[in-house]
């Protein structure tokens, strides 16, 4: 028989598992996501996430409590029955009463090879650390920062070339898949848990807005991957005649010269050692746009630099 599910969900990267759930017949008791914030163009209507708006579109009821900490949220959460409760980039703890209420307990998507980036950024965090590989993994959820027993994992390279935002997706698709496998598994009695090794331990902070800055004086490979975990969002950025300009995709390129300086007509840039050529980038105020469009509006030519 399917399960009696509860999900917990907020971003895009949410939404896939949500929807591989319900197409695999799985009963969705009710989703919990966060509460809509303003939005818009000019910030005054309130935005739902895109959970929210994948669970109406579905007709699944929709729950957007400020904590789940009440003897009140407690009720509630419990009124549904679950079997087991799936949490995907829900974005709040959950405290012990709510992880022992569902019979079979909750169970987490995690974006990173567990125990290396417990926490907020693991997606980011990989591409900047230089990490050669990522995942997914579910794991049955305790109180502890991403510090449950695993249940189920899928790895995938990390190339250059790959974006904070390519990841992202690939992830998000290949979690989903994960956790439908993972709760047909629990749904026959035959989900195996093994416990989270103590080696090997990182934390994904938060990213500050503070990291966005380019630090030309690194080695290529690392601006470029500092450059592309940033990407899109926030975006790190470099100033050009007193303006910033985000830069979100490059490539190494053959060159050398002093940090930050443009070394041809094609958007290379210098580094500490080597260089990197600048694919797609965004002018403040402005959207994105490929490096030949920029240069026909802006020629960047030697000896020019991005401070």
């Amino acid at each position: 028989m399917p399960l009696r599910l509860i999900f917990m969900g907020t971003p895009d990267f949410s939404v896939p598992t949500l929807l591989e759930l319900v197409a695999h017949g799985h009963d969705i008791a009710a989703v919990y996501t966060r509460a809509p914030k303003p939005g818009g163009r000019r910030g005054l209507q309130l935005q739902p996430t895109p959970v929210e708006e994948a669970a109406r579109k579905l007709g699944i009821p929709v729950l957007t409590p400020k904590t789940l900490k009440t003897p009140e949220a407690l009720d509630e959460f419990r009124a549904f029955d679950a079997d087991a409760a799936v949490v995907v980039a829900y974005g709040m703890i959950l405290p012990q009463a709510i992880l022992d209420a569902p019979k079979l307990g909750c169970y987490n998507l995690h974006a990173s090879l567990l125990p290396r980036w417990r926490g907020a950024a693991p997606i980011n965090r990989a591409i900047m650390a230089g990490d050669a590989e990522s995942g997914v993994m579910v794991m049955k959820m305790d109180v502890g920062l991403d510090t449950g027993d695993v249940a189920m994992a899928e790895r995938i390279a990390i190339s250059d070339s790959m974006t904070a935002l390519d990841l992202h997706d690939r992830l998000s698709r290949l979690g989903a898949d994960l956790m439908v496998r993972a709760m047909a598994a629990l749904e026959r009695g035959g989900l195996q848990l093994k416990k989270q090794s103590e080696d090997g331990v990182t934390y994904a902070a938060k990213i500050e807005k503070a990291e966005a800055r380019i630090d030309w004086t690194k080695p290529a490979r690392a601006v470029l991957r500092h450059i592309h975990g940033l990407s899109p969002f926030p975006g790190a950025w470099a100033e050009l005649e007193n303006a910033r300009v985000k830069i979100l995709r490059c490539e190494l390129a053959k060159g050398s010269g002093e940090p930050g300086a443009v070394l041809d007509d094609k958007l290379t840039i210098a580094c500490g050692d080597g260089a990197i050529r600048i694919i797609e980038l965004q002018r403040e105020g402005k959207g994105r746009m490929q490096a030949a469009d920029f240069l026909r509006g802006v020629p960047l030519k030697p000896p020019m630099r991005l401070a």
